[in-house]
């Protein structure tokens, strides 16, 4: 029996779907960067993610009609204003696709553990391939200007050596100062910081430009949360004399005038969300030192309404597509 064979399991149904509602999201927004991008290998860079995306999405078109199934609407042209002001300022685009392949290299090779028809696993293979490609060309470029900050330096060990006792693990201790951060808590901290820099100038020109009153409010608020992300994790570095993650470049312009539909905006926003709650959770689980999952925790306690509310936005505005779902048996079963 050939793979197309054989029915597309739900797991299967779901990731795909997902998959086409952020890839058509992605290609909505790189059809405005490459309108906008100023530099000839950004451009490249632009041009090549939009090709592959949009293969992808012909390819999942192709999978769905092959199993009868109906095609997501996704993102269209109606959510993309071309020959507006630019929103970002220098080398925001690149730092863009930074954050997205952020997400997307994780959630395709989770994607791929959950795919058990092989040109569904082959699919989630290449895509966490191409995903990974980005990061790479993105991270190459963005060091190249002087736009990316590298991880803190430190020495490098030279023993092999164990903890002790349970003063390892605590934060909180009152007699004693704490003891430093070890490589894993400086490189999540890093991590998050990093991301949550382009996401908070995502939400600033979001603010700027979003036309409903209601959408332009929860962005504000998204510009705050990012604030207070940035400032609580950078003081846990601070504290140790590190400087936390910044960059010279991306910055939101001062233009009013919308590229993008509230719809896609605030699907982008909710995507970003949902991910942050997931990298903190991550964070907490990986930090040995009991503040760092504490904070973490608060935050994520802070994020997750914040998403909710985002939810409740999109459904209010009939924006939020509702995902393929099972039959429900106890409706069909009522006598």
């Amino acid at each position: 029996m050939a793979s197309t064979d054989i029915p597309l399991t739900s797991s299967e149904i779901g990731n795909l779907w997902m998959t086409y509602q952020e890839k058509t999201m992605l290609l909505r927004f790189l059809e405005y960067f490459l309108e906008n991008a100023e530099n000839e290998e950004v451009k490249q860079i632009l041009k090549a993610t939009y090709d592959s995306s949009d293969q992808i999405v012909t390819t999942i078109k192709h999978i769905f009609e092959q199993a009868g199934a109906v095609i997501p609407l996704g993102f269209n042209a109606n959510d993309v204003n071309k020959g507006v002001p630019k929103l970002f300022d220098y080398l925001y685009e690149p730092m863009f696709l930074l954050m997205i392949s952020k997400i997307e290299v994780p959630l395709f090779a989770f994607h791929s553990t959950m795919s058990y028809r092989k040109d569904i696993r082959e699919l989630f293979k290449q895509l966490t391939a191409e995903s990974q490609e980005m990061y790479d060309q993105c991270v190459q470029f963005l060091q190249e200007k002087g736009a990316l900050s590298r991880p803190p330096y430190m020495s490098m060990p030279t023993e092999v050596t164990f903890i002790q006792n349970d003063n390892y693990l605590s934060g909180f201790n009152l007699f004693k100062d704490k003891r430093a951060l070890n490589a894993i808590e400086i490189s999540l901290l890093h991590h998050s910081i990093e991301t949550n820099l382009t996401g908070m100038q995502l939400m600033i020109g979001f603010a700027q430009v979003a036309h409903d009153k209601k959408v332009k409010e929860y962005f504000v608020k998204g510009m705050k949360l990012s604030k207070e992300v940035e400032t609580t994790l950078g003081e846990f570095l601070r504290e140790d004399y590190i400087e936390p993650p910044a960059t010279h470049a991306g910055k939101a312009t001062n233009s009013t005038v919308s590229p993008f539909s509230d719809k896609i905006m605030m699907y982008l926003t909710n995507l970003l969300g949902s991910f942050a709650v997931g990298s903190h959770s991550l964070g907490g689980a990986f930090s040995l030192r009991s503040d760092l999952p504490l904070a973490l925790a608060k935050l994520a306690q802070k994020i997750i309404p914040f998403v909710k509310e985002g939810g409740e936005i999109m459904i209010e505005h009939g924006w939020m597509e509702e995902p393929p779902q099972v039959e429900d048996r106890r409706q069909l079963t009522k006598t």
